[in-house]
């Protein structure tokens, strides 16, 4: 169910009234049919998260097309004219690059990059957050990145949380609990929730959960029998907290500045 000021508003509605694309039209559509509450103060922040997730997906289809490869963290390697690859293969941001820069090279000149599945994943929330917000914020907020693993700015808000309704620019987790010993880097894959049925895992590509289960149980120890598996959770960005920083939605969020979204998931609340 989708709130908007307390009121209960149907996707066609949406779709009518603010021209949704397909990626977005998914989006509103799993909201309504949810058993989940998906709650919002005002229409412009909802209107902001649809077009952040928008981004989410096409900034995972771009990095898929980028030509970065896949590696262990011993084996990464980043364009050193923007990083500077660290004792632990992460890639800090060279002083004199702002931000920007340090992100779009990645997806211009892909195949000068190698990384493991989880930085890929902020990687591509970096990129998203860039297409949605003002350049001159991301500038300030990002000013520091370092890529590395699950690490990222505190400003993303990034939240995870248990769920059984998945949207399309959510990144979602495919356990292998019996992976192979010898290939540690393949005991899960984080994903990012294309829609329709379709996610993109950095090593994996983009195929769909079937392909992907199927991929990770190739990589299982000898003699397994115990399947690798969707894990019921989402990881999300803070929404409303990345809002603010919005042309669109900065006046409004002005007004509501401490204001979350909340999505009641059961007895738990997932905070946007």
């Amino acid at each position: 169910m989708i709130l908007i000021a307390g009121r209960q508003v149907s996707p066609s509605e949406l779709v009518r009234s603010w021209g949704l694309n397909g990626v977005q039209t998914e989006v509103v559509e799993k909201m309504a049919a949810s058993p989940e509450t998906f709650e919002y103060p005002t229409p412009e922040l909802l209107q902001f998260e649809l077009k952040m997730r928008d981004h989410l997906v096409r900034s995972a289809r771009a990095l898929n097309d980028s030509g970065i490869s896949f590696s262990t963290f011993v084996d990464s390697r980043c364009n050193e004219d923007y990083w500077h690859r660290t004792e632990l293969g992460g890639f800090r941001l060279r002083e004199g690059i702002l931000p920007s820069q340090g992100i779009i090279d990645i997806f211009r000149n892909g195949r000068l990059y190698a990384t493991e599945c989880a930085t890929a994943m902020v990687i591509i929330l970096y990129h998203a957050t860039l297409q949605s917000i003002r350049t001159a914020d991301f500038e300030r907020m990002f000013a520091d990145i370092l890529l590395y693993d699950w690490r990222y700015d505190q400003d993303l808000d990034l939240q995870t949380a248990s769920t059984h309704t998945f949207l399309p620019g959510d990144i979602l987790y495919f356990a292998n609990p019996d992976y192979n010993p010898a290939k540690p880097w393949w005991q899960g894959e984080n994903v990012v929730d294309l829609g329709r049925g379709l996610y993109y895992g950095h090593g994996a590509g983009i195929k769909t959960a079937g392909m992907l289960i199927n991929f990770l149980n190739e990589e299982r120890r000898p003699g397994s029998y115990q399947s690798a598996y969707l894990v019921q959770q989402a990881t999300r960005p803070g929404f409303a907290y990345l809002s603010r920083f919005s042309d669109r939605t900065a006046g409004v969020y002005g007004r509501l500045a401490d204001t979350r979204i909340v999505a009641r998931v059961g007895s738990q609340r997932w905070r946007g």
